[in-house]
């Protein structure tokens, strides 16, 4: 029988209450529409309660959702095309280069310079700072007072602080100083003060994953890019702040704010991590990525973020989103910090089985002549006809003789309808708190979750089917060019996993305020070092000097009189 008619038997057999008989009637006689009442009927297969409010608010969602189901529904799919879960890169992607580190200014044998200030010091790069450290013209006992003063400091203007980890800082950086006197050098890291986003696991300290109900949970277990980074002899100074379960930059302590205007928010969802490395508060940072919550947040905030090869960086004791998506990486204030940090915390890992025995290699050599930039041109530059080296975002790159290549982003795959994956994984991992209605500033994740709950399996598996051909067609499209730069890729690449940096490489002035415009490289599976390697060639040591007004604003905000108090 077709389906409608196997509807109106079950109908006319009287199965099911008289508000299921009439949802499967009305689908019958060809209603198409998701209806409160058919959400009302359907909440025992998923196993939830929602009040009617709820019900009424998740047909609203179904309903707009099913045009870009139905058209998923209908991409063709070979028999033998297997979903990409459990999620990983194919082995032919992992690089074979050694693991190393090389002609780094940390190296030099040049005696450094102290800058006059402690502010100016507070935004040298990691290898000005690692330089400073080696030559005992700094130690790091005093570098770690000095951001931690910054960050109590400025932390009422931007409120990316969850925690500060002071007591640690203190011990981790005594222990630094002793190793540097004794001739012990752990790396470029060794002594650095850095912050981390607040779903990484320190021992001794809250991890609230940005939300109310976990404000003072303290978890036993150690994650592995802190412990990574322990072993590197960086210094933790504060847990940062993330948008609540990862999403926005508004968490449980207020909204993350822009360091270049305290008035808006600092995107995220690594918020936190973003507006204290472009405000100086911390030498470098940790932040995550499942659909851009690194990438986001530097553009906006003026950061360099890195956000690796998914698999490069093990997620062991981290707040998980998405297993099939998720991805840690660093904020720093250059590129080639973005590489000392990402060769100090990849590799692979027992407690993450997404994690590669991949080698990861800086400064990588390459010749600029036969380099292939590709970039997506828009419809203003192919209306005034723009010479794609004129753009502002390609000049650097065609002065250093790249050749720019014209691309087209894969589109016969629905990318966006895709993420469909995030929602569900999403929705599992906290499915117990969700069924509990223990949503408390979850931002808008409950109403996601809840309508991911009504996914089927076989519609999931579909989109990782999907994904693994979309992974196909951006390999393909990596045999014709080498990096890709501002292909606005950002979904696309999130699923299919491959490397994104964002640095800053203009100003612009809006409303009497600088505001930093950034760059973004997209490269090929286990290109990192590539990607950090080319940003570090045109990125401007003018623009890596300019700093964002926050004695203004913080002036501005002491002085704002007090809200009147309410009389009884």
């Amino acid at each position: 029988m077709r389906r409608r008619q196997w509807l109106k038997v079950i109908v006319s057999a009287g199965v099911g209450g008289s508000v299921f008989q009439r949802a499967l009637a009305g689908q019958a006689e060809g209603l198409d529409e998701i209806t409160a009442e058919m959400i009302q009927q359907a909440q025992w297969v998923a196993g939830v309660k929602l009040s009617p409010e709820e019900q009424a608010q998740l047909a609203q969602s179904l309903n707009r959702k099913q045009g870009a189901w139905q058209a998923m529904r209908e991409m063709p799919l070979d028999a033998f095309r297997v979903p990409v879960t459990p999620f990983r890169l194919p082995d032919h992607a992992s690089k074979s280069q050694s693991n190393s580190l090389s002609s780094l200014r940390w190296l030099a044998a040049d005696r450094p310079v102290r800058p006059d200030s402690n502010d100016e010091l507070a935004f040298c790069s990691i290898s000005e700072l690692a330089a400073l450290l080696r030559a005992r013209l700094v130690t790091s006992v005093e570098l770690t007072r000095i951001y931690l003063d910054r960050l109590k400091k400025y932390d009422p203007l931007l409120h990316c602080v969850v925690h500060l980890t002071e007591e640690l800082a203190m011990q981790q950086a005594a222990a630094a100083d002793r190793d540097i006197s004794r001739g012990i050098f752990r790396g470029p890291l060794q002594g650095i003060p850095w912050g981390a986003k607040d779903l990484i696991s320190v021992p001794g300290y809250p991890t609230t994953w940005g939300v109310p109900m976990f404000a003072q949970r303290v978890l036993d277990n150690a994650a592995t890019v802190y412990q990574k980074l322990t072993e590197a002899g960086a210094v933790l100074v504060a847990k940062l702040s993330l948008g609540a379960l990862a999403m926005g930059d508004q968490w449980h302590g207020g909204l993350t704010r822009n360091p270049w205007n305290p008035e808006v928010g600092s995107s995220g969802s690594s918020a936190g991590s973003a507006s204290a490395v472009a405000a100086g508060l911390v030498g470098f940072a940790i932040g995550s990525e499942t659909l851009g919550s690194i990438l986001s947040p530097c553009r906006v905030c003026g950061s360099t973020g890195l956000r690796p090869t998914f698999g490069r960086v093990s997620r062991a004791g981290c707040m998980p989103l998405s297993w099939t998506m998720d991805k840690l990486g660093p904020l720093a204030r250059t590129a080639e910090d973005t590489a000392l940090v990402l060769h100090a915390i990849s590799g692979w890992d027992a407690g993450d089985s997404a994690t590669v025995p991949t080698s990861f290699q800086y400064p990588t050599s390459f010749d600029a002549s036969r380099l292939r930039i590709g970039f997506v041109r828009s419809r203003r530059d192919s209306e005034q006809d723009t010479d794609p080296a004129d753009r502002p975002d390609l000049q650097p790159f065609a002065e250093l003789g790249c050749q720019l290549i014209e691309i087209n982003l894969p589109d016969s795959i629905p990318a966006r309808t895709l993420t469909t994956v995030l929602e569900v994984e999403g929705a599992s991992v906290f499915e117990q708190w969700l069924n509990r209605g223990e949503t408390e500033g979850w931002n808008a994740w409950p109403g996601i979750f809840r309508g991911a709950q009504m996914i089927t399996a076989v519609d999931y598996l579909r989109a990782q089917r999907l994904r693994g051909a979309l992974m196909e067609q951006m390999e393909a499209l990596f045999d014709q060019v080498d990096v890709l730069v501002n292909a606005n890729d950002l979904v696309i690449t999130n699923l299919t996993g491959h490397p994104s940096l964002s640095f800053v490489d203009r100003f612009a002035e809006r409303d009497g305020r600088q505001y930093p415009m950034s760059c973004v490289l997209t490269g090929r599976w286990y290109d990192d070092g590539l990607l950090a390697t080319l940003a570090a060639k045109v990125q401007k040591r003018s623009i890596l000097q300019q700093r964002p007004p926050l004695e203004k604003d913080l002036a501005a905000l002491t002085a704002q009189p007090e809200a009147p108090k309410e009389t009884p």
